[in-house]
């Protein structure tokens, strides 16, 4: 393990975000210190379904980042144990009546232009992939390449493949970004001390608009709630990511209200996993009987045989939403050193490995595997207004 308090990189998250920034960095050789106030994976992605999808992607930026992500995912699949439960088992998107399978239609149209795989299923055979499916549906959409991982001990292997090269320090809240005499950053202060560093990573997740006002810096991350219902251990009754086509744009959606769509999936473990709701409540916790109530209710309108099912809890998240729905990765231009990897929605733990290796590769200088210019943190920078003539 490093020792003393100087390192290359350091990584403010100890999620599925900051552990894949911090496995890439010490990957490209860099001494990292992966700093939480809480413990791995305690926040956003210890409450992640562990989705790594790339079905529910408009073209553009966050599709690419994605199939990036997706190529990256089934490389670490070979490296992390099988205990991350990495399952490549597809998604299947359905659409209840006609309408919505046209705009489906369409949808996976321009995505096929984009290099995304994607087959129409007509609703004679939906129940070839989902014997349980309901009756009636009016056809779907199969994507080969969406696959699940479990999130929290993705994160926790990603920074044990890391090695020697990473030290973890948990349970210190980072109070403050150092600075030297030119601005640049050169570490962060907690209560149990300072740690120096060139680089500094925001990776905190909902937290990363906090963290970026510590270096002085405007970053509009907001907490998006959300449950997820768990059910009693099953047989393999849902092989496939499954959720309804509305889905897509209840993602796309900047609404704070509640709204909630069929997302339904087995594990190995066996229970199976019931989302999707979405709501800005800030940071509320209380549990919501009628977020709850509806979550239920989609999932046994696409799987009748659910309705015998026993739920036996349910947890809640806060996903780090950003007004445009695309995450923050990058340099920070307003303060050298200061880089971002946060603002990923619910995409996180899927785009994941994309993010870290873009974050490495800006502190290392190296090519990018994409064009990172969209997630450049500094286009949520005030705009200078012109001063009078």
């Amino acid at each position: 393990m490093p020792t003393g308090n100087l390192s290359d990189v350091i990584v403010v998250g100890a999620g599925v975000v900051g552990a894949a920034c911090a496995y890439y960095a010490a990957d490209a050789g860099l001494r990292v210190t992966v700093v939480d106030r809480g413990s791995v994976a305690g926040g956003t992605t210890g409450a992640g379904e562990g989705n790594l999808l790339v079905s529910d992607k408009e073209p553009g930026p966050e599709l690419e980042l994605a199939l990036c992500s997706t190529r990256l995912w089934a490389e670490l699949a070979g490296v992390l144990p099988p205990r991350i439960e990495y399952e490549p088992k597809g998604g299947l998107v359905v659409a209840p009546e006609a309408a919505g399978m046209s705009a489906l239609r369409d949808f996976a149209a321009r995505q096929r232009t984009a290099g995304v795989t994607a087959e129409e299923i007509p609703a004679e055979r939906l129940r070839d992939l989902e014997p349980h499916l309901a009756p009636g549906l009016a056809g779907g959409v199969h994507y080969p390449r969406d696959a699940q991982v479990m999130p929290a001990l993705a994160a926790a292997h990603l920074l044990r493949a890391a090695g020697g090269r990473v030290r973890l320090r948990l349970g210190e809240e980072v109070t403050g970004l150092l600075a030297g005499a030119d601005g640049a950053v050169r570490g962060v202060r907690t209560r149990h001390g300072e740690i120096h560093a060139p680089y500094v990573v925001n990776a905190a997740g909902t937290w990363g608009g906090e963290l970026a006002r510590l270096a002085g810096v405007e970053l509009p991350v907001l907490p998006r709630r959300g449950f997820v219902l768990v059910t009693e251990p099953l047989p393999r009754v849902v092989r496939h990511k499954v959720y309804a086509a509305d889905y897509v744009a209840d993602v796309a959606s900047g609404s704070a209200a509640l709204q909630t769509s069929a997302v339904v999936e087995g594990t190995p473990a066996g229970p199976v996993l019931i989302g999707a709701s979405r709501e800005r409540v800030g940071f509320d916790r209380t549990p919501s009987p009628r977020a709850l109530r509806r979550l239920a209710a989609g999932a046994t309108a696409l799987f009748p045989v659910l309705a015998a099912v026993r739920a036996m809890r349910a947890y809640t998240g806060f996903r780090p939403y950003l007004p445009d729905h695309l995450p923050a990765i990058g340099p920070d231009p307003r303060v050298p050193g200061l880089l971002h990897a946060c603002g990923h929605e619910g995409a996180g733990v899927g785009l994941a490995p994309a993010t870290g290796l873009i974050v490495a590769r800006c502190v290392t200088g190296s090519e990018q595997p994409l064009d990172i210019g969209p997630f450049a943190p500094g286009r949520f920078a005030p705009v200078a207004r012109a001063g009078p003539d």
